[in-house]
Protein backbone atom coordinates (compact mmCIF):
# COMPACT_ATOMS: atom_id res chain seq x y z
CA UNK A 1 0.00 0.00 0.00
CA UNK A 2 3.23 2.15 0.54
CA UNK A 3 2.24 5.32 3.18
CA UNK A 4 -1.85 4.73 3.58
CA UNK A 5 -2.30 8.87 4.20
CA UNK A 6 -0.91 8.83 -0.13
CA UNK A 7 -2.73 7.92 -2.94
CA UNK A 8 -1.99 4.08 -2.22
CA UNK A 9 -5.03 2.75 -0.95
CA UNK A 10 -7.11 5.04 -3.62
CA UNK A 11 -5.56 3.61 -6.74
CA UNK A 12 -5.45 -0.02 -5.44
CA UNK A 13 -9.49 -0.10 -5.35
CA UNK A 14 -9.63 1.65 -8.71
CA UNK A 15 -7.30 -0.99 -9.72
CA UNK A 16 -8.88 -3.65 -8.32
CA UNK A 17 -12.21 -2.41 -9.89
CA UNK A 18 -10.38 -2.11 -13.05
CA UNK A 19 -9.10 -5.81 -12.85
CA UNK A 20 -12.16 -7.69 -11.36
CA UNK A 21 -12.94 -9.90 -14.11
CA UNK A 22 -9.55 -11.30 -14.27
CA UNK A 23 -10.14 -11.49 -10.34
CA UNK A 24 -13.23 -13.27 -10.62
CA UNK A 25 -11.90 -15.66 -12.82
CA UNK A 26 -8.94 -16.30 -10.64
CA UNK A 27 -6.71 -15.33 -13.36
CA UNK A 28 -4.91 -12.52 -10.78
CA UNK A 29 -4.35 -12.98 -7.73
CA UNK A 30 -3.88 -9.69 -5.64
CA UNK A 31 -2.53 -9.69 -1.79
CA UNK A 32 -3.31 -5.71 -0.59
CA UNK A 33 -0.79 -5.43 2.24
CA UNK A 34 -1.42 -2.33 4.55
CA UNK A 35 -3.94 -0.45 6.71
CA UNK A 36 -7.19 -2.27 6.14
CA UNK A 37 -9.08 0.68 7.74
CA UNK A 38 -7.23 2.85 5.10
CA UNK A 39 -8.13 0.40 2.62
CA UNK A 40 -12.35 0.97 3.51
CA UNK A 41 -12.13 4.12 3.75
CA UNK A 42 -10.91 4.28 0.47
CA UNK A 43 -13.50 2.17 -0.67
CA UNK A 44 -16.24 3.91 0.95
CA UNK A 45 -15.32 7.15 -0.36
CA UNK A 46 -14.62 6.15 -4.08
CA UNK A 47 -18.40 3.90 -3.92
CA UNK A 48 -17.11 1.18 -6.74
CA UNK A 49 -18.27 -2.04 -6.40
CA UNK A 50 -15.33 -3.53 -4.73
CA UNK A 51 -14.74 -5.03 -1.89
CA UNK A 52 -11.34 -6.35 -0.28
CA UNK A 53 -11.63 -8.81 2.55
CA UNK A 54 -9.44 -8.63 5.56
CA UNK A 55 -7.75 -12.30 5.94
CA UNK A 56 -5.22 -13.08 7.95
CA UNK A 57 -2.03 -15.01 7.27
CA UNK A 58 -3.03 -18.54 7.46
CA UNK A 59 -5.62 -20.34 5.31
CA UNK A 60 -6.99 -20.30 1.86
CA UNK A 61 -6.53 -16.59 0.57
CA UNK A 62 -9.56 -15.14 -1.83
CA UNK A 63 -7.97 -13.90 -5.43
CA UNK A 64 -8.93 -10.39 -3.43
CA UNK A 65 -8.43 -9.84 -0.31
CA UNK A 66 -6.14 -7.96 2.51
CA UNK A 67 -3.08 -8.14 5.04
CA UNK A 68 -3.40 -5.44 7.93
CA UNK A 69 0.91 -4.54 7.91
CA UNK A 70 0.84 -3.37 11.46
CA UNK A 71 -1.07 -2.42 14.21
CA UNK A 72 -3.13 0.82 13.90
CA UNK A 73 -2.73 3.75 16.05
CA UNK A 74 -4.31 6.83 15.63
CA UNK A 75 -6.52 7.38 12.57
CA UNK A 76 -3.95 7.90 9.35
CA UNK A 77 -5.47 10.86 7.63
CA UNK A 78 -5.30 11.43 3.38
CA UNK A 79 -2.87 13.93 3.09
CA UNK A 80 -1.26 14.34 6.57
CA UNK A 81 2.82 13.66 7.13
CA UNK A 82 3.12 10.86 10.44
CA UNK A 83 5.35 8.48 11.84
CA UNK A 84 2.37 6.33 11.66
CA UNK A 85 2.17 6.73 7.90
CA UNK A 86 5.79 5.77 7.59
CA UNK A 87 5.32 2.61 9.60
CA UNK A 88 3.23 1.15 8.03
CA UNK A 89 4.70 1.57 4.80
CA UNK A 90 8.35 0.15 6.29
CA UNK A 91 5.74 -3.08 7.69
CA UNK A 92 3.90 -3.40 4.49
CA UNK A 93 7.07 -4.28 2.74
CA UNK A 94 8.75 -5.62 5.66
CA UNK A 95 5.76 -8.65 5.54
CA UNK A 96 5.52 -9.05 1.42
CA UNK A 97 9.55 -9.66 1.83
CA UNK A 98 8.90 -12.26 4.02
CA UNK A 99 6.21 -13.63 2.20
CA UNK A 100 7.96 -13.25 -1.69
CA UNK A 101 11.01 -15.19 -0.07
CA UNK A 102 9.20 -18.42 1.20
CA UNK A 103 7.42 -18.31 -2.15
CA UNK A 104 3.86 -17.57 -0.96
CA UNK A 105 3.68 -14.55 -3.83
CA UNK A 106 5.06 -14.29 -6.60
CA UNK A 107 5.83 -10.64 -6.71
CA UNK A 108 5.91 -7.18 -4.68
CA UNK A 109 4.24 -4.65 -6.47
CA UNK A 110 4.46 -1.30 -4.52
CA UNK A 111 2.46 2.13 -4.11
CA UNK A 112 4.57 5.06 -3.31
CA UNK A 113 5.76 6.38 0.10
CA UNK A 114 6.79 9.06 1.32
CA UNK A 115 10.27 9.32 2.40
CA UNK A 116 10.22 11.72 5.44
CA UNK A 117 7.46 9.78 7.05
CA UNK A 118 9.80 6.84 6.62
CA UNK A 119 12.48 8.60 8.33
CA UNK A 120 9.75 10.08 10.78
CA UNK A 121 9.05 6.36 11.71
CA UNK A 122 12.85 5.16 12.25
CA UNK A 123 13.47 3.54 8.81
CA UNK A 124 16.22 5.89 7.47
CA UNK A 125 16.47 4.60 4.18
CA UNK A 126 16.20 7.07 0.87
CA UNK A 127 13.41 5.16 -0.53
CA UNK A 128 12.28 1.36 -1.65
CA UNK A 129 15.02 0.38 -3.63
CA UNK A 130 17.28 0.38 -0.66
CA UNK A 131 14.97 -1.02 1.39
CA UNK A 132 14.55 -3.79 -0.28
CA UNK A 133 17.99 -4.30 -1.12
CA UNK A 134 18.51 -4.10 2.53
CA UNK A 135 15.58 -6.91 3.47
CA UNK A 136 16.49 -9.22 1.09
CA UNK A 137 20.64 -9.40 1.79
CA UNK A 138 21.39 -7.66 -1.51
CA UNK A 139 24.22 -4.85 -2.34
CA UNK A 140 23.69 -4.52 -5.66
CA UNK A 141 19.70 -3.39 -7.09
CA UNK A 142 19.61 -1.48 -9.97
CA UNK A 143 16.62 1.01 -10.17
CA UNK A 144 14.88 0.70 -14.21
CA UNK A 145 11.67 2.75 -15.22
CA UNK A 146 9.86 1.57 -18.01
CA UNK A 147 6.95 3.38 -20.36
CA UNK A 148 5.99 1.49 -23.25
CA UNK A 149 9.68 0.67 -24.77
CA UNK A 150 11.29 3.38 -22.32
CA UNK A 151 13.31 1.23 -20.18
CA UNK A 152 16.18 3.13 -18.72
CA UNK A 153 18.38 1.57 -16.22
CA UNK A 154 20.36 3.78 -13.54
CA UNK A 155 23.86 3.75 -12.39
CA UNK A 156 23.35 5.56 -9.23
CA UNK A 157 19.95 7.41 -8.10
CA UNK A 158 19.51 8.68 -4.88
CA UNK A 159 23.00 10.52 -4.48
CA UNK A 160 24.30 13.78 -4.49
CA UNK A 161 25.35 15.29 -8.11
CA UNK A 162 28.34 15.43 -7.00
CA UNK A 163 29.30 11.94 -6.13
CA UNK A 164 27.71 10.49 -9.48
CA UNK A 165 31.30 10.24 -11.03
CA UNK A 166 32.79 8.51 -8.41
CA UNK A 167 30.36 5.97 -8.10
CA UNK A 168 30.34 5.28 -11.90
CA UNK A 169 32.87 2.76 -11.21
CA UNK A 170 33.75 -0.28 -13.97
CA UNK A 171 31.83 -2.92 -11.39
CA UNK A 172 28.80 -1.00 -11.04
CA UNK A 173 28.27 -0.26 -14.74
CA UNK A 174 28.85 -3.98 -15.31
CA UNK A 175 26.33 -4.76 -12.75
CA UNK A 176 23.67 -2.38 -14.25
CA UNK A 177 24.42 -3.79 -17.90
CA UNK A 178 24.13 -7.31 -16.76
CA UNK A 179 21.12 -6.65 -15.20
CA UNK A 180 19.58 -4.40 -17.79
CA UNK A 181 20.12 -7.69 -20.48
CA UNK A 182 18.71 -10.11 -17.72
CA UNK A 183 16.03 -8.04 -17.28
CA UNK A 184 15.33 -7.21 -20.57
CA UNK A 185 15.34 -11.37 -21.78
CA UNK A 186 12.85 -11.84 -19.15
CA UNK A 187 10.21 -9.60 -20.36
CA UNK A 188 10.84 -11.81 -24.01
CA UNK A 189 13.77 -10.02 -25.84
CA UNK A 190 15.76 -12.55 -26.95
CA UNK A 191 18.60 -10.55 -28.26
CA UNK A 192 18.46 -6.81 -26.62
CA UNK A 193 19.95 -3.56 -27.78
CA UNK A 194 21.42 -1.54 -25.18
CA UNK A 195 23.14 2.06 -25.08
CA UNK A 196 25.24 3.29 -22.34
CA UNK A 197 24.58 7.28 -22.14
CA UNK A 198 27.56 9.04 -21.33
CA UNK A 199 28.02 10.86 -18.09
CA UNK A 200 29.26 14.45 -19.48
CA UNK A 201 28.37 16.30 -22.22
CA UNK A 202 29.45 14.83 -25.83
CA UNK A 203 30.40 11.58 -24.01
CA UNK A 204 33.33 14.33 -22.72
CA UNK A 205 34.31 16.04 -26.05
CA UNK A 206 38.05 13.70 -26.12
CA UNK A 207 38.35 14.54 -22.81
CA UNK A 208 37.87 18.13 -22.47
CA UNK A 209 34.59 17.75 -20.52
CA UNK A 210 35.75 14.74 -18.16
CA UNK A 211 37.50 11.24 -18.77
CA UNK A 212 35.08 8.75 -16.48
CA UNK A 213 33.42 8.47 -20.55
CA UNK A 214 36.51 7.95 -22.08
CA UNK A 215 38.48 5.98 -18.83
CA UNK A 216 35.52 3.97 -17.65
CA UNK A 217 32.67 3.25 -19.62
CA UNK A 218 34.10 3.09 -22.99
CA UNK A 219 36.28 -0.17 -21.99
CA UNK A 220 33.48 -1.95 -19.99
CA UNK A 221 31.12 -1.09 -22.81
CA UNK A 222 33.95 -2.90 -25.22
CA UNK A 223 34.57 -5.81 -23.16
CA UNK A 224 30.67 -6.69 -23.07
CA UNK A 225 30.70 -6.19 -26.99
CA UNK A 226 33.41 -9.11 -26.92
CA UNK A 227 31.22 -11.37 -24.62
CA UNK A 228 28.61 -10.97 -26.97
CA UNK A 229 26.25 -8.42 -26.14
CA UNK A 230 24.40 -5.73 -28.28
CA UNK A 231 25.52 -2.57 -26.45
CA UNK A 232 26.82 0.74 -27.61
CA UNK A 233 28.04 4.00 -26.18
CA UNK A 234 28.66 5.95 -24.29
CA UNK A 235 25.95 7.97 -26.45
CA UNK A 236 25.71 11.71 -25.28
CA UNK A 237 22.88 12.05 -22.89
CA UNK A 238 21.21 14.38 -25.06
CA UNK A 239 20.51 11.82 -28.17
CA UNK A 240 20.63 8.73 -25.92
CA UNK A 241 16.83 9.17 -25.42
CA UNK A 242 15.58 10.35 -28.62
CA UNK A 243 17.23 6.96 -30.40
CA UNK A 244 15.37 5.18 -27.31
CA UNK A 245 12.21 6.52 -28.59
CA UNK A 246 12.76 5.63 -32.12
CA UNK A 247 13.44 1.56 -31.24
CA UNK A 248 17.25 1.81 -31.96
CA UNK A 249 17.18 0.78 -28.24
CA UNK A 250 15.40 -1.44 -26.18
CA UNK A 251 17.17 -0.13 -22.71
CA UNK A 252 19.35 2.73 -22.02
CA UNK A 253 21.78 2.65 -19.03
CA UNK A 254 21.41 5.95 -17.26
CA UNK A 255 24.05 7.86 -15.41
CA UNK A 256 22.50 9.16 -12.70
CA UNK A 257 18.45 10.20 -11.39
CA UNK A 258 17.67 12.89 -12.87
CA UNK A 259 19.19 11.85 -16.55
CA UNK A 260 16.79 8.61 -16.56
CA UNK A 261 13.95 10.31 -14.57
CA UNK A 262 13.59 12.89 -16.57
CA UNK A 263 12.60 11.77 -19.71
CA UNK A 264 10.52 8.58 -18.87
CA UNK A 265 8.58 10.83 -16.65
CA UNK A 266 7.62 13.15 -19.19
CA UNK A 267 6.62 11.17 -22.16
CA UNK A 268 4.85 8.90 -19.51
CA UNK A 269 2.50 11.64 -17.47
CA UNK A 270 -0.41 13.45 -20.16
CA UNK A 271 -1.32 16.89 -18.50
CA UNK A 272 -4.44 19.06 -19.76
CA UNK A 273 -2.87 21.75 -21.02
CA UNK A 274 -5.93 24.12 -19.90
CA UNK A 275 -5.84 22.84 -16.17
CA UNK A 276 -2.47 21.97 -16.03
CA UNK A 277 -3.69 19.07 -14.16
CA UNK A 278 -2.17 15.16 -14.68
CA UNK A 279 -5.09 13.14 -16.57
CA UNK A 280 -2.78 10.53 -16.72
CA UNK A 281 0.22 8.84 -15.16
CA UNK A 282 2.38 5.88 -17.20
CA UNK A 283 5.17 4.17 -16.31
CA UNK A 284 6.69 1.53 -13.78
CA UNK A 285 9.46 1.36 -11.75
CA UNK A 286 11.29 -2.37 -11.29
CA UNK A 287 13.82 -3.23 -9.08
CA UNK A 288 16.72 -5.08 -10.14
CA UNK A 289 19.19 -7.81 -9.07
CA UNK A 290 16.59 -9.00 -6.35
CA UNK A 291 16.00 -12.33 -5.47
CA UNK A 292 12.50 -11.68 -5.09
CA UNK A 293 10.52 -9.72 -8.13
CA UNK A 294 9.28 -6.09 -7.10
CA UNK A 295 7.56 -3.05 -9.63
CA UNK A 296 6.42 -0.14 -8.65
CA UNK A 297 4.58 2.88 -9.88
CA UNK A 298 6.31 5.69 -10.93
CA UNK A 299 5.11 8.47 -9.02
CA UNK A 300 4.77 9.65 -5.41
CA UNK A 301 2.63 9.72 -2.82
CA UNK A 302 0.38 12.84 -4.32
CA UNK A 303 -0.73 13.86 -0.57
CA UNK A 304 -2.07 17.02 -2.18
CA UNK A 305 -4.98 15.41 -3.74
CA UNK A 306 -4.54 12.11 -1.10
CA UNK A 307 -8.62 11.52 -0.20
CA UNK A 308 -9.81 13.23 -3.28
CA UNK A 309 -10.97 10.34 -5.57
CA UNK A 310 -8.90 11.97 -8.45
CA UNK A 311 -5.42 9.86 -8.19
CA UNK A 312 -5.04 7.96 -11.76
CA UNK A 313 -4.53 4.00 -10.91
CA UNK A 314 -2.99 3.55 -14.80
CA UNK A 315 0.53 3.29 -13.20
CA UNK A 316 -0.31 0.54 -10.69
CA UNK A 317 -2.10 -1.97 -13.24
CA UNK A 318 0.99 -1.50 -15.32
CA UNK A 319 3.37 -2.19 -12.52
CA UNK A 320 0.86 -5.43 -11.95
CA UNK A 321 1.17 -6.59 -15.79
CA UNK A 322 5.08 -6.26 -15.22
CA UNK A 323 5.37 -8.28 -12.45
CA UNK A 324 3.22 -10.51 -13.65
CA UNK A 325 5.23 -10.81 -16.98
CA UNK A 326 8.37 -11.14 -14.79
CA UNK A 327 7.07 -14.08 -12.55
CA UNK A 328 5.85 -16.21 -15.25
CA UNK A 329 9.15 -15.84 -16.86
CA UNK A 330 10.86 -16.57 -13.66
CA UNK A 331 8.08 -19.81 -13.33
CA UNK A 332 9.31 -21.39 -16.26
CA UNK A 333 12.94 -20.65 -15.81
CA UNK A 334 12.82 -22.94 -12.65
CA UNK A 335 10.69 -25.15 -14.21
CA UNK A 336 13.23 -25.82 -16.84
CA UNK A 337 16.09 -25.95 -14.46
Amino acid sequence: MGDPAGIGPEIIVKAAHRLRDRLAAGDLKLVVIGSNPALKRAERALGLDVAIPEVSSDGDWPSLCCLQADEEGAPIEPGRLSADGGRFAYKAIERAVGLALDGTIGGIVTAPLNKEALNLAGYHYAGHTEMLAELTGVRGSVMMLAHGNMRVSHVTTHVALQDVPKRLTPERLRLVIDLTHAALTGIGLEKPRIAVAALNPHAGEGGLFGREDIDVSAPVIAGKVADGLDIVGPVPGDTVFVKLRAGQYDAVVAMYHDQGHIPVKLLGFEVDPETGRWVDLSGVNITLGLPIIRTSVDHGTAFDIAGRGIANERSLIEAIEYAERLAATATTQRSAA
